[in-house]
């Protein structure tokens, strides 16, 4: 199965400056995160990012490093200049693996790609339930809620109940962010405005949802590794790593 991950790593960072070059146990974060993402049988696994500290440390470790756009608003932009620059195909199929991911499981990154493979869609993202309570509270966490035909309906941080007796754990589904595209839909995406919301929550799947483009949820089973956004998750990560 032929498919693609690129792992957008951007510099700067409010809270962790350099991240993606954050030591994790002997390891940079991003190259963590490549190395898992090589484990997928992805044909390419390629970082894309703005900064030549990021891609002299890819090369270091043997992994393809391209340079894109310091001024792209989000990391689907900056995936789709990768795949510009590589003259990817229409139905070429990418997958968006975050770079502050650096205990992303493989198995998730094949069911996406095997997802836009294998049935009639061209934008899959994925989603698992909360394990627990607290953390569907957590803003950090993202929440999805989808119909019927697992179409994305709608993407939120904040809970709808804040007592737990209220709570449906069967409605609302904790959001992984990971995406996989076929080269054309990347191609429209990033060519619509910017979306309103998408700046506020940070949520850059919105653009496509305020422009009626179907996101396929896939449900997956598999143990949940959160990304590194806050100097806390870092070292939960590190203790988790040492232990």
């Amino acid at each position: 199965m032929d498919f693609n991950v690129v792992i957008p790593a951007r510099y700067e960072s409010t809270r962790l400056p350099g991240k993606p070059l954050i030591d994790i146990a002997g390891i940079p974060m991003v190259i963590r995160t490549a190395i898992q993402a090589s484990e997928s049988g992805a044909q390419h696994v390629i970082i894309a990012t703005d900064d030549e500290r990021i891609k002299n440390i890819a090369e270091k470790y043997n992994f393809e490093a391209l340079m894109t756009n310091k001024d792209h608003p989000s990391g689907t932009d900056r995936v789709l200049d990768v795949a510009n620059q590589k003259g990817w195909l229409d139905d070429e199929v990418i997958i968006n693996v975050q770079g502050d991911e650096p205990l992303i499981d493989p198995k998730l990154i094949k069911l996406l790609a095997k997802a836009l493979k294998d049935i009639d869609v061209d934008y899959v993202t994925a989603c698992s339930d909360f394990e627990s309570f607290n953390d569907y509270l957590n803003p950090s966490n993202v929440k999805v809620v989808f119909d019927t035909k697992q179409f994305a309906i709608k993407f939120f941080r904040e809970p709808l109940v804040t007592k737990e007796r209220d709570w449906d754990s069967k409605k609302q589904f904790h959001h992984i962010g990971i995406y996989g595209y076929k080269k054309k839909l990347l191609d429209n995406i990033c060519s619509l405005p910017i979306a309103e919301l998408e700046i506020t929550l940070k949520l850059e799947q919105l653009r496509a949802l305020e422009n009626n483009i179907l996101l396929k949820i896939l449900k997956y089973e598999g143990k949940i590794y959160m990304g590194i956004d806050t100097p806390h998750d870092l070292k939960s990560i590190r203790e988790y790593l040492t232990k």
